[in-house]
């Protein structure tokens, strides 16, 4: 999948306009354009700087799977914007519910900028919500 689809289905998902990345990033307004046309893509850096401020991991751009990330025992990090819409509930609500520490879902650390985690079967667990693609996943990870 090409960056261009990547971004305008992310921004699609967590409800993100141009004017709001925009704001976001400092980026300005005709190259955000440019990048959902496909007409131009950012550099490496630019993604990295695209993907943190839209609440996703650094490289989801350069990854062929934009939305989990298998870390070990099939577990995978669970994105706050898909938590989100699988919830029902917006991005900020679940990123300040780990930040806060009372989702027992996963975690949030702050550093130059918040970075989070969501154990996808923590997730299921807890919520009780199936994670589309993962339905072959069991309580203890295994497949």
């Amino acid at each position: 999948m090409d960056f261009c689809k990547k971004l305008v289905g992310l921004m699609q998902s967590t409800g993100i306009s141009q004017t709001k990345l925009h704001q976001l990033t400092g980026i300005g307004k005709s190259s955000i354009s440019q990048y959902l046309s496909g007409k131009n893509e950012p550099s490496e850096d630019r993604k990295r700087e695209i993907a943190r401020a839209l609440g996703v991991a650094e490289d989801y751009f350069s990854k062929f799977d934009p939305v989990l990330t298998i870390q070990r025992n099939n577990v995978f990090n669970l994105p706050v914007p898909e938590a989100a819409k699988l919830m029902g509930k917006s991005k900020e609500f679940v990123a300040q519910g780990l930040r806060d520490g009372v989702f027992p879902f996963g975690y949030a650390v702050k550093m130059t900028e918040w970075s989070y985690y969501i154990s996808s079967v923590k997730f299921t667990e807890y919520t009780g919500i199936q994670i589309p693609g993962t339905e072959g996943v069991i309580a203890n990870g295994a497949i």
